[in-house]
């Protein structure tokens, strides 16, 4: 065999092995957890690291699977609003959910990042499209006759705007010790490095985001290559974790366009959490 057919017989290898890893579309991933605490089913999707991110004519691609999902919780885990990209494509997503489905926000650090008139608007229009975001804050809520506790933190990185002066870890602190006996619990919250510290709270799940499932993978080798605030070979990169009794769940999330390098066998992922 001559060296050119060896060359095309590498290329057409190589071409096979990375044009599936640079898939964008979005992606569903379904997770059901069971409770002693669950009389009747409760359906939550997690949208995290939108960063204002395009889906199609009018985030049509997102708003179409959202509704698919037919959710009773929208959870909104941070970095929704970008601090570099125009909220245009974020406002119509808001808008469009805030509408149909019962919806809870925290911040990310990426809210954080953005200019203080920035970040209040941002703030403004959620508070003006009535979508709660909860800064150390909680409620008690019925869905389907179930009764939840869900609490939200604000990211370490949007403190300086928060209108909550406790620090990150007080605001868990004092939101967990308020957790009702005998009520599944849920906290919100952008990171997932900070499980060492959610795993002795009293939530029975926390939901999170922030780490772009490591942005570049290899399925069943390696989970995530870097994620911010972990570094290299991330932990905790995406998927679900238990330590205790404590279950973290931590999208991948919907960047796109605002990340420097492509994901690579990392799709965006619209998460669905069936509790029952």
């Amino acid at each position: 065999m001559n060296k050119k057919k060896i060359k095309l017989i590498i290329l057409f290898i190589s071409l096979i092995l990375i044009l599936p890893g640079l898939d964008q579309r979005l992606l569903i991933r379904k997770y059901t957890l069971e409770s002693d605490k669950i009389s009747n089913p409760v359906r939550i999707v997690v949208l995290s690291d939108l960063h204002s991110c395009r889906y199609g004519k009018n985030q049509e691609k997102l708003l179409i699977a959202i509704a698919e999902q037919n959710p009773d919780i929208l959870a909104l885990t941070g970095d929704i609003f970008d601090d570099q990209l125009p909220d245009e494509n974020t406002e119509t997503v808001l808008a469009e959910i805030s509408e149909k489905y019962t919806c809870y926000y925290v911040t990310g650090n990426h809210e954080g990042w953005c200019p203080k008139e920035k970040f209040l608007r941002n703030m403004e229009f959620l508070k003006t499209h009535q979508i709660p975001v909860l800064s150390g804050t909680a409620e008690t809520l019925a869905v389907n006759g179930q009764k939840l506790y869900l609490g939200g933190i604000d990211d370490p990185d949007s403190m300086a705007y928060s209108e909550n002066k406790n620090a990150t870890e007080q605001q868990m602190k004092l939101i967990s010790e308020a957790v009702p006996e005998g009520e599944y619990s849920i906290l919100l919250s952008h990171r997932p490095e900070l499980f060492p510290e959610y795993k002795n709270l009293n939530f029975d799940l926390v939901l999170c985001g922030h780490a772009h499932g490591g942005q570049w993978r290899i399925p069943g080798i390696l989970n995530g290559l870097y994620a911010p605030n972990q570094g290299l070979f991330p932990k905790f990169a995406g998927g679900e974790y238990q330590e205790n009794h404590v279950t973290m769940i931590v999208s991948r999330g919907l960047a796109r366009e605002s990340t420097k390098l492509p994901r690579f066998y990392n799709r965006p992922e619209l998460v669905v959490i069936d509790l029952q």
